[in-house]
């Protein structure tokens, strides 16, 4: 078969990945603009691409009988551009990086071992065990609330629960009550944002989830409730989020998903329309909660077993649209 990785993104996932593929298959890592002739017949060559996103700047795919996306998310996917025999799969694989990144978050802020550190350099014994108030914050006994119970949450809870703490979830379907003290669906969002004193979302960006998280919701959360994006950018209202870290609304945040890009490699940009680097509330990072060596290694594996059934005319793994029978 003809395999194209097809952008940057899904090129990280190229080395080694024919080592474990089960057959020989004509394998080419693709620009994520397809200038050249060349690489624009390579690409509508392809049996499986392997990427992000398919949009009318894209060649057509006539042979096309996989789209396997390199990620959960699928929404740079236009899906009336697949042919009819074409199937679109999606992998996970990153939930257990991701629910680290949130403890990790959790932890530096009630257990401060980095500002510790900086005021020690400089004689400062800030925190010292004795001194009545000095003490630092602790995770056990707090309440972690979950807007999204899918893979990510559930791993997110699992360590959550480890540490002492109570779990809420608010979900778009009813959920496994099994170690979640309180659950609502979605139209109870405004009172389960109120409900915990750390608020996650991991939702899918999707029509019905699109700035579901607004200035009323965040308005609901506590005074020093802190929110942690990990799921999708446009999930939380850009610019109520932006006014209610301005205005010391919430405690703060932890947003590791955003609004804006970069276009490429190499090329910067801020990751917002507003200026969020000049919030002093709130904790910013490059979408990197889910990159690591162990997401890109499973990732991998998943999506060449996905190419090793599609030779072998077996059923595919992670399916969001099945593609027609020839």
């Amino acid at each position: 078969m003809k395999i194209v990785f097809h952008g940057m993104n899904a090129g990280s996932f190229a080395g080694g990945f024919a080592s474990l593929l089960e057959a020989s298959h004509d394998i080419a890592v693709l620009p994520d603009t397809l200038e050249t002739a060349a690489d624009q017949a390579a690409y509508s060559a392809a049996d499986a691409v392997i990427g992000v996103r398919l949009d009318a700047t894209c060649p057509p795919l006539p042979a096309l009988r996989l789209f396997q996306v390199v990620g959960a998310g699928y929404d740079q996917v236009d899906t009336a551009l697949l042919p009819a025999r074409a199937s679109l799969c999606n992998v996970f694989e990153h939930e257990h990086a991701i629910a680290e990144y949130v403890m990790t978050a959790l932890l530096l802020r009630t257990v401060e071992i980095p500002r510790a550190d900086a005021d020690l350099r400089q004689g400062r014994w800030t925190f010292w065990a004795g001194v009545g108030d000095a003490a630092h914050d602790e995770l056990m006994g707090r309440t972690i609330g979950l807007l999204g119970y899918g893979h990510i949450g559930r791993e997110v809870a699992r360590r959550a629960r480890a540490f002492g703490m109570k779990v809420n979830v608010c979900n778009r379907s009813p959920v496994d009550m099994d170690g979640v003290a309180r659950a609502w669906e979605l139209d109870g969002l405004h009172e389960f944002m109120a409900s915990a004193d750390f608020i996650v979302t991991s939702l899918p960006y999707l029509p019905e989830t699109a700035g579901i998280v607004g200035a009323a919701e965040l308005a609901a959360m506590r005074p020093d409730g802190v929110l942690l994006n990990v799921g999708r950018g446009g999930v939380v209202d850009e610019a109520a989020l932006f006014a209610a870290l301005q205005a010391h609304r919430i405690g703060g945040a932890v947003i590791d998903t955003w609004y804006r890009y970069p276009t490429g490699p190499g090329a910067t940009t801020a990751p917002g329309n507003l200026p969020f680097e000049t919030l002093d509330n709130l904790t910013m990072t490059p979408h990197m909660s889910g990159w690591t060596r162990g997401t890109i290694a499973r990732r991998q594996r998943t999506m060449a077993n996905n190419i090793n059934s599609l030779a072998r005319n077996e059923a595919l793994r992670n399916v969001v649209i099945h593609g027609e029978p020839q």
